[in-house]
């Protein structure tokens, strides 16, 4: 395995990372939760006009057709950014189910909107705060019409077009519905992070669409969010990077006793241990990133590896900063909290550590057969 990127891969995050310093202040996560907007709308502009939003998309559906390679390192800078903007579930989620389920006519008709900003899409596939199972869904799809409800939604307060799973008699399949199709009804949720705001959906015989193959429901949701476990650990990667970089500025620049903060031991300690954890998510990140670039069957053994790794990184660098900041870390004053908060959406936006550390061992138990 070859995890050195190429000289263009590398150019693509540094671009990313400079367009993102300029546009994307941590400024503007505290405008996005000051004000009524449930995202950034002049970022997200700017983000497709970038051609990031179809980094993975071929040319012919308005993509750039670059790959996943390219799309984990803009992942990464996202994470850095805290970017205030439902790239993940648009992106790695719905824009994703498309490419690998959709007709001809479905990726013609939702991916050139997708790509262009002018649609945003999410994945609906949860019917309850406790971790996803597929296998409980109670939504049903008959004929074209959708019944149920579906919550939370993660970045579903701003989503146009979800990608649902629901049962179809007694199997289940996904299926395509626009949100402000008649039927639907979509209520806010409380968020820790407000900035990528959730969101509850019902619906009541709403029109919806096949996607894919009927009865594939469970296997497209498995493979669809391994897919996008690999993608969102280079997001928290990134954010536990940019908050050890935050933290270890602020501690040499507090003094205590006549000396940085930073020097005393007990602090340096903590810091190696931050260190080491963000090191082993991104050499676990990188190796999903293979696996995911070549299709390897590995893949679902990296995406329970990589998701484990970088929830522990991204949770870590969440209680540190804090704590690291001392008696302003939990001020609204200091960038700490924000850390804090988009941690733990990503934390459990697909799952807990612990749900993908148990489906690492089910994964590693079925393999020995």
């Amino acid at each position: 395995m070859n995890f050195e990127f190429s000289e263009d891969q590398k150019f693509v995050q540094q671009t990313a990372r400079e367009y993102l310093s300029e546009q994307a202040s941590l400024e503007l996560c505290r405008t996005v939760l000051d004000s009524d907007e449930v995202y950034a709308p002049d970022l997200w502009k700017g983000v497709a006009e970038m051609g990031w939003l179809g980094a993975a998309v071929p040319e012919q559906y308005g993509g750039a057709g670059l790959g996943h390679l390219e799309l984990s390192l803009i992942a990464e800078e996202i994470g850095r950014s805290l970017a205030p903007i439902p790239f993940s579930s648009s992106v790695y989620l719905a824009t994703e189910a498309l490419l690998l389920f959709g007709s001809d006519a479905q990726k013609e008709r939702y991916l050139p909107r997708l790509v262009s900003g002018e649609l945003v899409g999410a994945f609906a596939f949860s019917e309850g705060l406790g971790e996803p199972d597929v296998a409980d869904s109670t939504t049903e799809f008959s004929g074209t019409e959708l019944s149920g409800k579906k919550s939370p939604v993660m970045d579903g307060a701003a989503a146009d077009l979800l990608i649902v799973l629901a049962k179809q008699g007694e199997i289940l399949s996904l299926v395509l519905v626009e949100t402000d199709a008649e039927g639907v009804t979509r209520r806010a949720l409380a968020s820790l992070d407000p900035s990528r705001p959730l969101a509850s959906f019902e619906f009541d015989k709403a029109p919806a669409e096949i996607l894919g193959e009927a009865g594939r429901g469970s296997a497209y949701s498995e493979r669809l969010l391994n897919r996008a476990a690999v993608l969102l650990a280079f997001e928290q990667v990134g954010g536990a990077d940019r908050a050890l970089e935050i933290t270890k500025e602020f501690t040499m620049g507090r003094y205590a006793f006549g000396r940085p903060v930073a020097s005393f031991q007990v602090l340096k300690h903590r810091m190696v241990d931050w260190y080491g954890a963000i090191e082993l998510a991104r050499s676990n990140a990188y190796y999903g990133a293979w696996a995911l670039h070549h299709d390897n069957e590995e893949l679902a053994v990296a995406a329970c590896i990589a998701r484990v790794a970088a929830c522990e990184a991204i949770d870590l660098a969440g209680d540190e900063i804090i704590q690291m900041h001392g008696g302003v870390g939990f001020t609204w004053e200091y960038d700490c909290h924000l850390f804090y908060k988009r941690s733990k959406l990503l934390s459990l936006g697909l799952g807990s550590a612990a749900h993908w550390r148990e489906l690492l061992i089910q994964r590693l138990e079925a393999r020995k057969f």
